[in-house]
């Protein structure tokens, strides 16, 4: 229980009121992304959001310069929210345009759809990997503000860089404590739509992915970013721990071939 002293003025007179708040009710949800002395946040749904645009890109097998360019893009299109309204006829997280063969509205309102339907276009500009992100993203976009993607380029780079697993321990969340249990075929359906077939098992309250090196990484991370979604409380990968309650990856004896992944369960529900 947290005790809160606020100074509340009553006619005229400034008188004190504690608040007794629980479950962390004034904690400010975030997720960090951290690449060398920079850092970067995103509230919890725009990081579950990014994690499963690098996601895709993984499963994929594209480099991580793509997911820099899908995310630099989502940013500034739609501040990585999935949006139904935008310019004319733009929806969804890339502000496609079914105007333009995009897909049909509710097509494009499918954050995986439009993810996919955007590296379509990305893979098929030759030498992609070695464009300035406003020039590969406004050779798919075709946006009339094109020099806009560039503001986004450092962010989208840290994101991407841990959300596809390219630094490790690079990204955490601070939540409050979930107010839910969690659902391990709920982990394992939005997991496999984001990185496709892994070996899994799930044991109570734990997932178990069978994963090594960028791509167990890049799991890990996407559980992270997913946290708050899918009342998540652990994560565990390759010599590190990230705990929800201490909102911080830790060293601890963990294995470099198996991501677990511990949800919430009723012990974990704070009234």
């Amino acid at each position: 229980m947290l005790a809160v002293l606020l100074v509340v003025v009553v006619g005229g007179i400034a008188v004190a009121v504690t608040y007794l708040t629980q479950n962390q009710t004034l904690v400010r949800e975030r997720c960090t992304a951290v690449v060398g002395p920079e850092s970067y946040e995103l509230d919890p749904d725009q990081a579950a959001n990014a994690a499963l645009i690098a996601g895709l890109s993984v499963k994929r097998g594209l480099p991580p310069r793509a997911a820099s360019i899908a995310l630099a893009t989502a940013i500034q299109e739609s501040k990585l929210r999935n949006i139904d309204y935008g310019d004319r006829d733009s929806v969804g997280l890339f502000q496609q345009r079914p105007s333009q063969g995009w897909g049909t509205t509710e097509q494009l309102m499918d954050p995986v759809y439009a993810t996919n339907a955007f590296y379509d276009v990305l893979v098929e500009i030759e030498g992609y990997e070695n464009l300035a992100v406003t020039d590969a993203a406004q050779q798919v976009q075709r946006s009339a503000f094109p020099a806009a993607y560039a503001d986004h380029e450092a962010e989208a780079r840290a994101f991407a860089s841990a959300l596809t697993g390219q630094s490790t321990g690079a990204l955490n969340c601070v939540l409050r404590q979930p107010t839910t249990v969690g659902d391990p075929q709920q982990v394992l359906g939005q997991l496999t739509t984001a990185f496709g077939e892994h070996s899994t098992s799930v044991s109570g309250r734990q997932v178990l992915v069978q994963a090594q090196g960028s791509t167990g990484w890049a799991i890990a991370q996407w559980a992270v970013a997913n946290a708050k979604a899918l009342n998540i409380t652990g994560v565990d990968y390759a010599g590190l721990k990230w705990s929800r309650e201490q909102a911080q990856w830790s060293v601890a004896e963990t294995t470099s071939d198996t991501v677990r992944i511990t949800l919430a369960g009723p012990d974990d529900i704070k009234e």
